[in-house]
């Protein structure tokens, strides 16, 4: 009898471990194909292991809907593969394929791509990053120059799209779009050499035989000359005359079509809870008390004998605080990353192969630009008005945008061969945003801010995001107007008045992204705090950050969960070097 029964399980687990590879083979051939149609058809750049790409975008109404049926055929088709029968990894794999697909369906149907530009992004300074990435052969640049051909009907198609929101309501406000016109004319009135669109040309691989190399060259000043200008200046038209004029003049989401749908969908989106705005308000207020009170005890600490308000005054206008040269800047933000550098094995298991550069942001964007971004390859610091770029916020931002932040996460998760290239090449903000907000937490830990002033300005930045919580829902459903927003700002935090503007237009025009931050860090400090509880004297810091690290970019919930099985298996990291 207990041989059958025996035999009954051996045959039952092997029903069960062959629907399990029929799932997971179903699951791969699904996300598989769909990625790589999905990269050729949004002509993506941004993994710069790829060749230049040789063609832009189509974004017409006939390409979107086109975009939009695909998309619905792929949920359909992972609605059939039954989630009891996928591997523990493809169920996690299952999880963020389903909050990327339903991202990418709900966007196409607010036809989001109708406001292709706001105060932070826009179409054409995208190619801002597209010059600067590497080109490595003859072929990339024939690619580059073929692009340009095309970016006239590229153009065209945006601003169709414009066209079409602007008849439907549906645009940035019209508030924070002042100015932004700038970049468009500074292209369209420069000589061809000097934009960023010849920028790969200036130095080009000495592979590339030298009489090939002006070819090249002299091809691309023409069709920058012929084609790219002529389009920026139909561009500058159209935005000085017809789409800033006539740009809706409210700041709320709940203003747009179908608004109170559309900012819930947003928060969902880059959050990846859901959460309603009057739950997200209440938390940014608590925070926000919570964080004033260590402000004030700081404030204390730096000997400073009158009150809050004048503290942020003296630290806003003292000269000590700031550089009178850029390279002062970036001097200061190299030593900081530098300085990571000879910590990072006290923290981190594996550590990414990728170096990363620091440079200014560039004079075009500047202005409106945030105090710094960084990503793969790349650390960009604001030079732009020194007297709104305060050196004792520096660690902190150092910490988020270069190492161990954006320019660790994201090259680490690009590195992970393990992951199926739509979670290596995808960001989701509450994950990313959220890690490079716990870095900046993590700097005290790790003896990064030298200071009372330096931990009052990463205290200052931890209250900045938790105060986005507060804004971003007040502008987006509670009516705030946008001097309430940056009374706000000025009142709980220590960023320049400049900074202030800029943020507070950022969060006017990107409904929903703003909560994402603090958000993402609280679920991540939780995580931490449930773990090191859990394991007690198990807990291992570098086991701990290269489990989260390794997760490449998941929704919140997804992370919660691998935190729960990191704690079963008692607390032991992805990799040997976790140890």
């Amino acid at each position: 009898m207990r041989a059958g029964f025996i035999a009954a399980m051996v045959v039952l687990m092997t029903m069960t471990n062959a629907n399990a590879g029929s799932a997971d083979a179903d699951l791969r051939a699904l996300y598989t194909h769909e990625w790589a149609w999905r990269i050729t058809e949004l002509a993506d750049d941004e993994n710069e292991i790829r060749p230049v790409s040789a063609h832009l975008p189509h974004v017409d109404a006939k390409a979107q809907e086109a975009r939009l049926v695909r998309w619905q055929e792929a949920l359909a088709k992972l609605d059939q593969i039954p989630a009891s029968q996928l591997s523990a990894k493809e169920q996690v794999n299952a999880e963020v394929y389903r909050a990327q697909l339903q991202a990418l369906i709900a966007d196409q149907k607010f036809r989001g791509y109708e406001a292709p530009a706001n105060s932070d992004s826009s179409f054409w300074g995208d190619f801002d990053y597209r010059a600067r990435r590497p080109f490595r052969t003859e072929q990339d640049y024939q690619n580059w120059i073929s692009q340009l051909g095309e970016l006239p009907r590229y153009f065209a198609e945006n601003i169709a799209n414009m066209r079409a929101g602007l008849r439907r309501g549906f645009t940035p406000s019209q508030v924070t779009l002042q100015g932004r016109g700038r970049s468009i004319h500074a292209v369209a009135e420069a000589k061809p050499e000097t934009t960023v669109f010849f920028e790969p040309f200036r130095q080009m691989p000495s592979a590339i035989p030298v009489a090939e190399q002006a070819r090249l060259k002299a091809e691309a000043l023409k069709v920058i000359a012929d084609k790219v200008q002529p389009a920026f200046a139909d561009l500058a038209t159209f935005w000085d005359n017809d789409y800033v004029p006539h740009a809706r003049t409210t700041l709320a989401a709940y203003a747009l079509p179908d608004g109170k749908a559309y900012y819930r969908q947003q928060i969902v989106e880059y959050a990846t809870v859901d959460k309603s705005p009057e739950e997200i308000h209440r938390i940014g207020l608590a925070e926000v008390a919570k964080l004033r009170a260590e402000m004030e005890t700081v404030m204390r600490e730096t000997g400073f004998k009158g009150d809050f308000a004048a503290f942020l005054k003296f630290l806003r206008s003292d000269p000590q605080f700031y550089v009178t040269q850029p390279q002062d800047l970036l001097n200061r933000a190299a030593w900081i990353a530098k300085e990571f550098d000879g910590k990072a094995s006290l923290y981190f298991g594996r550590l990414p192969r990728a170096r990363f550069a620091i440079r200014p942001v560039p004079d075009d964007m500047a202005p409106f630009y945030t105090s710094g971004r960084g990503g793969p390859g790349l650390y960009l610091v604001n030079t732009y008005n020194l007297k709104a770029r305060p050196l004792y916020s520096l660690p902190a931002l150092t910490l988020h945008e270069s190492a161990p932040g954006h320019a660790f996460q994201m090259p680490l998760a690009m590195e992970d061969t393990s992951l199926p290239d739509f979670r290596r090449e995808s960001y989701i903000s509450a994950y990313g945003e959220g890690w490079a907000l716990y870095c900046e937490w993590l700097g005290l830990e790790m003896g990064m801010y030298h200071t009372p002033y330096e931990r009052f300005g990463m205290l200052s930045y931890q209250v900045w995001r938790a105060a986005r919580l507060v804004v971003d829902t007040g502008l987006h459903a509670k009516g705030w107007s946008r001097e309430q927003a940056i009374a706000y700002f000025h009142d709980n935090t220590a960023l320049p008045e400049h900074e202030i503007e800029t943020e507070v237009d950022r969060y006017i025009a990107w409904p929903g992204q703003a909560t994402s931050y603090y958000l993402g860090e609280m679920a991540i400090r939780a995580a931490r705090e449930r773990a090191e509880r859990e394991l007690g004297a198990k807990f291992n810091i570098r086991a701990f950050h290269d489990m989260v690290l390794a997760l490449g970019s998941v929704p919140l919930p997804v992370l919660d969960r691998e935190v729960d099985a990191f704690i079963a298996n008692g607390g032991k990291g992805p990799y040997p070097e976790s140890e």
